[in-house]
């Protein structure tokens, strides 16, 4: 005889246990990312590499969480305000972080109301912040029931932009700030560099500087001539500094602090014997395998410090795009805005004096160097052009001519400056700060 199946435990109480929550890879890594920008100042792609569910989901899911994580960045200062009024108390920092995630999807990502809703109370109940639910779940309906209508009313360029950064950012000019947030605010599409007789991909759009423009999410990799080397990625404004360097056949280049190699790509292409150096390992490798793809036999590359490397012989030419703050690359890496402070700023304009310096020494008489940083910031742009030029760097300024295509970025003292405001028709372009000099002969 069958004996019969005793109820289990929580029948007998007279209760059932809920079904447990769903995996949900894309938010499960838009969290961890989150988490590690706003909690710990760490940049996205950092937090993307600790993450173990990120280690774990398929590639699309990392896309998904990756472009969901940079949109909630991206408006961060505005759903904290939109928030605001519907929270008496503050919430841990990991619960604003899911209930902005939220947000996101209903204001900025048209992501229905019932999956922006039901998915962020999933997410609190996974990670052991089920006591949270019912506020989520709460907030999200009545902000879903409001719709856009929440935006109303709200300066977004100006919450979405740090106070420090936008009051940094009025010396570039009036107006510029809002500018530089309104290119921000939206994900930028995808530019490249075309090898000399490649063909731009269908639905490319060549821009006023050679460059092809191709939408938002573009997957580079699956573009035809992609794995055969016709082009490698590159945004407009990174494509100035090299090729202001104007480098010549057969010339001895440096490309310093080169990765990932673009700029390296730049100078190759030209005829010109370029050796790359790079410090990091990690970028390194990405360095050599992007130079192996692009199949440019004129490159060595090598791993050394900038700052104190010596060349075998005096070089024509040095481009020195040193490490900064990056904060001209927020377009695409909207947590820089969230994980800078000012205070980095001493640190990193000490080590752009001492790649200088270096670079200086390297230069035959006579010989020409561009200070590049993709920085909109005072203190790494024409700070340091005066720095150079108190160590005996030689002005060599910029010509109209040679930005005839974009006039606007060049400045009084034959600068260029760039910023995210440029372009707004055509989509943006990346901040960047370059000058040139000549070594004394």
């Amino acid at each position: 005889m069958t004996t019969p199946a005793r109820p289990s435990s929580s029948k007998q109480r007279g209760k059932f246990r809920p079904a447990p929550p769903q995996p949900d890879p894309t938010r499960d890594v838009a969290f961890d990312i989150l988490c590690g920008v706003v909690e710990h100042r760490r940049m996205l792609e950092n937090s993307l590499s600790r993450s173990a569910t990120a280690h774990q989901a398929e590639a699309r899911d990392r896309a998904a969480a990756h472009r969901l994580a940079a949109a909630t960045l991206r408006h961060m200062g505005t759903l904290r305000t939109v928030l605001e009024p519907f929270l008496k108390k503050e919430p841990p920092e990991p619960v604003r972080v899911a209930l902005m995630m939220g947000c996101a999807q209903l204001l900025f990502l048209e992501t229905p109301p019932h999956a922006a809703v039901g998915t962020t109370v999933s997410l609190l109940r996974r990670r052991k912040l089920a006591p949270f639910a019912g506020l989520a779940n709460a907030v999200l309906r009545r902000i879903a029931a409001n719709g856009t209508s929440a935006l109303d009313g709200l300066d977004q360029p100006r919450l979405d932009i740090p106070a420090w950064l936008w009051s940094s950012w009025t010396g570039l000019g009036k107006g510029v700030p809002r500018a530089i947030a309104q290119g921000i605010s939206h994900e930028a599409p995808l530019d490249i560099t075309l090898r000399p007789g490649a063909q731009a991909p269908e639905g490319g759009v060549v821009l006023p500087n050679d460059s092809v423009r191709l939408p938002a999410g573009t997957r580079v990799a699956e573009l035809p001539g992609y794995e055969e080397g016709a082009f490698w990625v590159q945004d407009a404004a990174a494509t100035l500094p090299a090729r202001l360097l104007n480098v010549q056949p057969n010339e001895q280049v440096a490309d310093l602090c080169a990765a990932p190699g673009g700029k390296t790509a730049q100078l190759a292409i030209t005829g010109a014997n370029v050796t790359a150096v790079e410090n990091n390992p990690a970028r390194l490798l990405r360095l050599k395998e992007n130079m192996a793809r692009l199949g440019l036999a004129n490159v060595r590359t090598l791993q050394a410090d900038a700052a104190t490397w010596q060349p075998d012989a005096s070089l024509d030419a040095i481009l020195l795009d040193a490490p900064c703050s990056a904060t001209g690359t927020a377009r695409r890496h909207p947590d820089v805005l969230w994980v800078k402070r000012p205070r980095d700023l001493t640190n990193l304009t000490a080590m752009q004096d001492k790649l200088l310096a270096a670079a200086r020494d390297m230069l035959r008489p006579g010989g020409r160097l561009v200070y590049a940083v993709c920085s909109l910031q005072e203190e790494e742009g024409p700070a340091r052009a005066r720095a150079a030029q108190a160590m005996g760097l030689i002005p060599a300024p910029f010509t109209p001519e040679e930005l005839a295509f974009l006039p606007e970025a060049l400045t009084p003292e034959g600068w260029l400056r760039t910023h995210p405001g440029l372009w707004l028709d055509k989509g943006g372009m990346d901040g960047f700060f370059a000058a040139r000099f000549t070594r004394a002969t």
